[in-house]
């Protein structure tokens, strides 16, 4: 962590510039928590009108003061806040929280520039600031709490082991809200509002950091810095410190809404999906999601796998968890026969023991059933999780014992459980003793499903070499190569291409037609033309002689037409193959190199049936991104149809990621259409489009 990073989030002085004698004001609210929470440090209030804020002698101005301190908040509007953030760098303070709103998240070009002119005055004094437009930094850690939010009145802090790292200010505390509701601590909790300077994403990488830590939430509305997002991922799984992440905007309303509110770029969703993915970041759906799993995180399990067991009294939350686990993807797995018989010797008749175990109405009369039958299912491995639902109890029931029986169980496998008891008279026992407990099967099944598949992608996202920074802009628009260079590419990098040959007169097209043999297709060729039917340059299926020459003709004449050189005429072998398969590669300006793949054709536009991969990637990678694609049915072959051989493909998408890291020069390709068929010799690249940078050969 930067010495100023350190400052922000553990200061040993702060000063208050704008200072209230007003608890309820922006400048009189962080004065008011410095004291009511502990803050051990030293506190300067600034103000040129009063001798004394709460309690506090102030000064007039900062540089009145014997010292810089750490931290600066700037709770002053407009040109005052400009004005306190170039005295904050003429005497020296590490870091500034700028509170003021009225800068790059409006649509005033003026207060844009005004806030880049004003970060880069800044930056060269050695200056780092948080904001404009940020409601401020929470650590209960430390008692730093430089914050002007109404929340940690409302809902009393307790320090903790949650973080939660925010661009907007309601979301760096909506989330805090609804944990200190649940009884869950919360360490950190810091809005960055404009990340004019010091981002979203960067100061996530400063809190990971901290070992007191065993979650970490973020908002995100964009981002601009996915090196500092990756570089917190990094030290996450070191520490083994689970990230989730909201990342509005996934829409383009969404997105535009982002734009007015913090001024943020936005980032085209699938990309971003990609991207948490490759770093072992979950991404929640919405507010609720963000934090619906938080216990389980907390409870330091280490899922291993997928297989769910449900037990309860109900018939009907047996059949519940189990059409959630089937949607969320987790596995009923049968218990044992072993297991089942020893149920059986101690549950009724008429009960339910292969999974999901039902106890049945019998607990009633029996609660000791609940305890009896928990150890049995404890030793059997077919069980990677357990659902336990009671959905209605009451005087009649021991449900004290439950909860501590459950608890008891939960100690003794290691293994994840979540508790479904919508009664808080029930759910009370459990909750008391750790346990996460949840309303409905639905909910608790997510977050079990969250918790698993999350952990998952952690320990994918281990093993994954570093990606590729993207490229500083280019200064010369990328150049085309023609089709018969761009399939050449390919090859040389290792990707199964049509055979084909470049003809420049029709009797070179006879030969190679009658070299190639069979029909062929025959195509014009030129750097000038990346789609080719448009123009009517291409012609499937030609046979003989003179039809090659008449195709030749054809090609040239329309080339001629249209005004564009010609490279010549391409003839290649017609292919045969069941799917037409895209594959392609562009280098985005934030996240650098990306690699698609999925269905193609000529609707690949009008109804993309794509996934996105960060290279290097593995071809284990590019086969679980297809198995979340609409055509993964279609992989293992239906109605009698033989499996596709994706293997070729697979290998050639890993050649493309390969050739994106290695050749910095190629700016995008796209080959589409790639034949996939139940042969691996079926797979083929029949076209390509390839642009290099402007000095690439």
């Amino acid at each position: 962590m930067t010495s100023s990073l350190q400052a922000a989030l553990d200061p040993g002085s702060i000063a208050v510039i704008g200072a209230s004698e007003n608890p309820d004001k922006i400048g009189g609210r962080p004065l008011l928590y410095l004291s009511q929470f502990g803050f051990r440090g030293e506190v300067w209030p600034v103000n040129p009108r009063r001798d004394e804020v709460q309690g506090r002698r102030t000064v007039p101005r900062l540089s009145g003061l014997s010292r810089a301190p750490d931290l600066a908040i700037i709770a002053v509007p407009g040109e005052a806040a400009v004005a306190a953030l170039d005295e904050c760098a003429e005497i020296g303070v590490k870091v500034a929280i700028m509170m003021a709103s009225g800068f790059g998240e409006t649509a005033d070009p003026a207060a844009k520039a005004a806030e880049r002119a004003m970060v880069a005055r800044a930056r060269a004094r050695g200056l780092r600031m948080i904001g404009p437009n940020s409601q401020g930094l929470a650590n209960f850690g430390t008692g730093a709490v430089a914050s002007f939010s109404s929340m940690f009145l409302e809902a009393p802090p307790q320090d903790g082991p949650v973080g939660i790292v925010s661009q907007s200010g309601a979301m760096s505390v909506v989330p805090y809200g609804l944990l200190r509701a649940r009884g869950i601590g919360v360490r950190h909790t810091h809005a960055t509002g404009n990340d004019a300077d010091v981002t979203v994403c960067e100061l996530a990488a400063a809190v990971a950091a901290d070992p007191a830590l065993k979650l970490l939430l973020l908002y995100l509305e964009s981002i601009p810095d996915p090196h500092h997002l990756a570089e917190a991922a990094a030290i996450a799984r070191d520490r083994g410190l689970p990230i989730v992440a909201l990342k509005s905007g996934r829409t383009a309303a969404g997105q535009a809404a982002a734009q007015s509110h913090t001024g943020a770029l936005a980032n085209e969703d699938r990309l971003v999906d990609a991207f948490l993915e490759r770093h072992g970041i979950w991404r929640a759906r919405d507010t609720t999601d963000l934090v619906a799993a938080a216990e389980l995180y907390l409870k330091g399990w280490r899922p291993e796998g997928r297989r769910m067991v449900a037990i309860s009294n109900s018939g009907a939350t047996c059949v519940m968890a189990a059409d959630a686990a089937s949607q969320a993807g987790l596995d009923l797995a049968p218990l044992e026969e072993g297991t089942q018989g020893r149920l059986r010797a101690i549950l009724p008749s008429f009960a339910a023991t292969r999974n999901p175990v039902d106890i049945t109405a019998a607990l009633m009369t029996n609660s000791a059933l609940f305890s009896q039958i928990l150890p049995v299912i404890a030793e059997d491995p077919s069980a990677d999780a357990f659902l336990v639902g009671v959905p209605v109890a009451g005087r009649a029931y021991a449900v004290d014992d439950f909860g501590r029986d459950t608890a008891a169980f939960a100690q003794a496998t290691g293994k994840p459980v979540v508790i479904v008891a919508p009664q808080a008279i029930v759910a009370a026992p459990f909750r008391s003793r750790g346990l996460p407990v949840f309303s409905g099967e639905g909910e608790a099944v997510r977050a079990l499903y969250q918790f698993i598949a999350h952990h998952e992608r952690i320990r994918e996202a281990a093993g994954r070499p570093p990606h590729p920074a993207p490229p500083p802009p280019a200064k010369a628009p990328p150049r085309l190569l023609d089709e018969a260079e761009s399939l050449d590419r390919l090859a040389r990098a290792g990707l199964p291409v049509v055979r084909h040959r470049l003809c420049r007169t029709a009797e070179e097209a006879v030969a190679a037609a009658d070299a190639i043999g069979g029909p062929v297709a025959v195509k014009g060729c030129s750097a000038e033309v990346a789609h080719k039917s448009e123009l009517g340059l291409v012609h499937l299926g030609v046979r003989g002689a003179e039809a090659v020459r008449t195709a030749f003709a054809a090609c040239r004449a329309a080339l001629e037409e249209a005004g564009h050189a010609a490279s010549g005429v391409i003839v290649a072998a017609m292919a045969r193959g069941r799917r037409e398969w895209v594959l392609g590669a562009h280098r985005d300006p934030f996240f650098g190199p990306v690699v698609v793949v999925g269905e193609g054709g000529k609707y690949v536009e009008a109804m993309p049936d794509v996934a996105l991969l960060l290279p290097p990637f593995a071809e284990a990678d590019v086969a679980r991104a297809l198995g979340r694609l609409r055509l993964a049915p279609l992989i293992d072959g239906v109605r009698g149809e033989a499996p596709l051989a994706i293997q070729p493909y697979l290998a050639a998408a890993v050649a493309v990621g390969r050739l994106m890291t290695s050749e910095p020069g190629i700016a995008s390709l796209d080959v589409n259409p790639m034949l996939v068929g139940s042969e691996p010799g079926e797979c083929l690249a029949l076209d390509a489009v390839v642009f290099v940078e402007g000095s690439v050969p």
